[in-house]
């Protein structure tokens, strides 16, 4: 008998622990595409940045993070969750030390690209570690997921928190050196709490690989450009053609080749589609609403980064609440299909209500009020869609269910930011007046179609998840 089999039959006495340190680690990935954003600034004084070119601390993450889960999935699955793991967790370790230690520009691009490197690795192996130790018993998967949904949601938001801490007291390079050693806590742990699994056999698909990494890379790129040069311009233009044509390849790869990266079965798998797409929508609405809102605290409002890290230390806080005392129970009640739409309509509306923030706000009626409902609206959203996306998937598709779902995640989240970006920046530029005000009237826009974006997201529950209760 497989570890792997009887890891189903036989409940791992650790698994409780082995949670523990993967929600952790999945915590550190996630919150690794937002602990910089208060050190942004800084980082661009010290290291020669021009305005245009400072996305790139961002994107250099992002775009590499979500161009290589599926591969990071598919690696999985052949050569060991564990060990894929644990290969991530050390380039992550490297690579923050790298990027912490920073001299100029490329080298900081070049840091944060090989953490998005570890990240790929590290997310969908330790979820599938996950989705393996809890398979036995889908009650406790669900308490697993709602864990694995709270520290990544946790991540993103508690990650600004972080970074505003870490750049007042000491440096924006404690945002990127913090990462060396917790990583290395992970390591030391890791051989002690998880098993190591059979891995299955079979082939890597380097075509589809690169096929895929390439359009994702080319189609983020080319929407991160949009805000510089417009839609019409040929730096938008080509790398958005080529990546859709590199994509329209990828497909057909998976169509006639024998062990494809992402064998499109598994597409036939109850809700993974709907979750997937819902997780898109998700983190298109959510991620863009935290980005502007720490511009909004700064910019407009003038808090300095502490202050402003402490502004949204109750978005984090909630969420953990809301997540652990309140998500699963309503989705147990109502299903997922309820669950997720009351989820994204609470989240849209508080993407309007940001949106009506003027430039003489108050922290507790213009931010705290909508900020509550945006924790609310996340919580009762993830969890379902997470549960959507990878619940129903077969023991042996656990690497590239996996992989699928974080790289939804994370591609929503950097094509809603260059998205909302671009909108915030046409509106600034379409107004006059003092910085202040041309600032915020970009804010409001990005906020508005977040909320937007956010009540798709209901639409796409009511109109494709199926399930109307967990387990059903």
């Amino acid at each position: 008998m497989s570890a792997h089999s009887q890891s189903i039959t036989q409940p791992d006495p650790k698994r409780w622990k082995a949670l523990a340190l993967l929600g952790f680690a999945n915590f550190i990935v996630i919150m690794d595409s937002a602990v910089v954003q208060v050190a942004l600034p800084s980082i661009k004084g010290a290291l020669g940045y021009t305005e245009s070119n400072l996305q790139w601390v961002m994107n250099a993450f992002l775009i590499v993070f979500g161009g290589l889960l599926l591969l990071g999935g598919k690696l999985s699955d052949l050569l060991g969750h564990r060990r894929i793991f644990m290969w991530g967790v050390s380039i992550l370790t490297i690579s923050s030390l790298f990027a912490g230690l920073a001299w100029n520009e490329m080298s900081m691009n070049i840091g944060r690209a090989f953490q998005g490197v570890g990240s790929a690795l590290i997310a969908p192996s330790a979820l599938s570690i996950v989705m393996i130790l809890f398979s036995a018993n889908k009650k406790e998967m669900g308490k697993a997921l709602a864990v694995w949904g709270l520290s990544g949601a946790a991540g993103g938001a508690l990650g600004i928190v972080l970074g505003g801490v870490l750049t007042q007291l000491f440096s924006w390079r404690a945002t990127l050196l913090f990462y060396v050693p917790v990583s290395i806590i992970v390591l030391l742990l890791a051989p002690k709490l998880l098993q190591k699994y059979m891995p299955k056999t079979g082939r890597i698909d380097y075509a589809g690989a690169i096929a895929v990494t390439a359009a994702l890379v080319l189609l983020v790129y080319g929407i991160v450009n949009v805000e510089h040069n417009g839609w019409q311009a040929l730096s938008t233009i080509l790398p958005l053609g080529i990546g859709i044509a590199l994509f329209i390849v990828f497909i057909l790869i998976q169509v006639f080749r024998k062990e494809p990266l992402v064998p499109l079965s598994i597409f036939k798998t109850p809700n993974l589609a709907a979750g997937n797409i819902a997780l898109i929508l998700l983190s298109a609405s959510w991620f863009p609403l935290v980005y502007f809102l720490i511009l909004y605290l700064q910019q407009v409002l003038e808090f300095e980064p502490f202050k402003a890290a402490m502004g949204m230390l109750p978005a984090p806080i909630l969420m953990a609440i809301f997540m652990i005392a309140l998500a699963e129970r309503v989705m147990n009640k109502l299903g997922m299909k309820i669950t997720m739409m009351i989820g994204f309509i609470i989240l849209g509306l508080a993407g309007l209500l940001f949106s009506g923030n003027t430039i003489d706000g108050n922290y507790w009626s213009n931010v705290f009020v909508p900020l509550v409902l945006a924790a609310l609206g996340n919580a009762l959203t993830y969890l379902p869609a997470t549960t959507a996306a990878v619940a129903e998937a077969k023991s042996e598709d656990s690497g590239v269910a996996s992989g699928l779902y974080n790289t939804t995640y994370q591609v929503g989240s950097a094509v809603g930011l260059a998205v909302m970006v671009s909108i915030a920046a046409a509106a600034t530029a379409s107004v006059t007046g003092e910085t202040a005000v041309t600032l915020n009237e970009g804010y409001q826009q990005a906020f508005f179609w977040g909320g937007m974006v956010a009540f798709a997201g209901a639409l796409i529950a009511l109109l494709f998840i199926r399930s109307a209760k967990q387990g059903n």
